[in-house]
């Protein structure tokens, strides 16, 4: 099918959800996609940070083609040999105790935010206020809206669930204002992803388990899109010294088949029996199958260590790149899950366009931020080939978009250095 029958059938037929790029892509192998015409593109948003081992990889592609001719899905009225063998592996992994497998992240939000509900109710401390932090994202169903921070995902659709309060980003001040003996849980991401790609600070997340301990209420860390090895660590919540009650986990846990898991202690796990909760495709057999393979994978390979040195490496070339660029105003990141934050909407949006014909595929989040969510098997070429051209698009766009000269001044500057010391 070409290209133009495709546009033209999908704007008949399907809700006018998307923005796509005007790109009909045929398949993918290792770090590349490649699109109708044959061209190839690196890519370095893997699937909005799903397919993390890149594409078919043998090991994955094998599991799939066997798990597929024997059982894709039973129900949760059965047993089947991988919820169990999955969530051994995870909650070993995180420390915990129990897991509950659902289709998606947002379901896996929203079963979290029952749990909290579930916990104060349990405890009959009539609790129900649930803390979430600006510029947060948690998904598009009512609850994850609830506590998703951006208007423009909440506005269209209200009223949504109430009793949400929002606590400015990094501002352990106004998180021990907000949070008294009404809060049931406060929730966040420890690297925020739609929100720009912003890293929690130590200190924020130790008040935070601090404060749930102080209130009993439950800490539950949204690791979504930074879970699961994106920054270097299995588990982002690793980098704090602090453990969450409820771990919320999804995108590249399956290698691509839908998945979204909810990590727990017994102590919540406690408030919930059967008919509370449920899914009919959540925890099938094989997306579970994958999922045990991708953990395999991981391990076997040594793509965490390899997230962690080569995300590294390239958040040092693109702040080698920051000085020579008056747009770029501030770059971030943990692992290889990395934001570089440019001086206007109208110029990030350009940029990410000119990527792409530069056959490198990038997204932009909260309006000015670059966002990189390479595949954990990148390596210093891939990312010497990215900032190069990078590099040339910003070079391209400087007549139209410098930075203000205060952008770039000492003051500026120290600021940056001041965020890049706490992350």
């Amino acid at each position: 099918m070409k290209l133009e029958t495709l546009k033209q059938a999908e704007s008949n037929l399907l809700l006018p959800t998307y923005d796509r790029h005007p790109m009909l892509v045929t398949h993918g192998k290792g770090v590349y996609l490649y699109d109708s015409e044959g061209n190839r593109y690196l890519d370095f948003l893997s699937g909005i940070g799903v397919n993390a081992l890149g594409y078919a990889h043998p090991a994955i592609t094998k599991v799939i083609r066997e798990q597929a001719a024997r059982l894709i899905h039973t129900s949760n009225l059965f047993y089947h040999p991988y919820q169990a063998e999955l969530a051994k592996r995870l909650t070993k992994l995180a420390g915990m105790d129990r897991a509950f497998f659902s289709n998606s992240g947002t379901e896996a939000w929203e079963g979290a935010l029952k749990l909290s509900r579930a916990y104060a109710n349990a405890k009959g401390k009539g609790k129900t206020r649930i803390l979430a932090l600006e510029n947060s994202f948690h998904g598009r169903t009512f609850g994850s809206m609830a506590t998703t921070f951006t208007a423009k995902y909440r506005k269209p659709f209200l009223p949504v669930m109430p009793g949400v309060a929002f606590v400015k980003f990094n501002d352990v001040d106004d998180l021990r204002k907000k949070f008294d003996d009404t809060v049931c849980a406060i929730g966040f991401e420890p690297v925020q992803g739609e929100g720009g790609v912003n890293p929690v600070s130590i200190e924020f997340a130790k008040a935070a388990r601090e404060l749930a301990n102080k209130h009993d209420a439950l800490l539950i860390f949204d690791e979504i899109q930074c879970g699961m090895g994106r920054t270097g660590k299995m588990f982002a919540f690793e980098h704090y010294g602090v453990k969450p009650d409820i771990l919320t986990l999804a995108k590249p846990l399956a290698a691509g088949l839908p998945l979204g898991a909810i990590i727990t202690t017994n102590k919540v796990s406690e408030v919930i029996h059967p008919g509370m909760h449920g899914t009919t495709f959540g925890g099938g057999p094989l997306a579970c199958a994958a999922a045990v393979e991708f953990l395999n994978v991981i391990g076997r390979e040594k793509l965490i260590a390899n997230a962690r040195s080569v995300g590294a490496y390239f958040l040092d070339r693109l702040r080698k790149l920051d000085a020579q660029h008056g747009s770029i105003v501030d770059v971030r990141g943990v692992g290889l899950m990395v934001g570089v934050e440019l001086n206007s909407p109208e110029l990030a949006k350009e940029v990410v366009k000119q990527m792409l014909a530069h056959k490198i595929i990038i997204n932009r989040t909260h309006e000015t931020t670059l966002r990189f969510l390479p595949p954990y098997i990148v390596t210093r070429q891939h990312v010497d080939q990215v900032v190069e051209a990078l590099h040339q698009v910003l070079s391209s766009c400087a007549s139209a978009a410098d930075a203000p000269a205060a952008s770039q001044s000492p003051r500026r500057r120290a600021q940056k250095d001041s965020r890049r010391n706490q992350q």
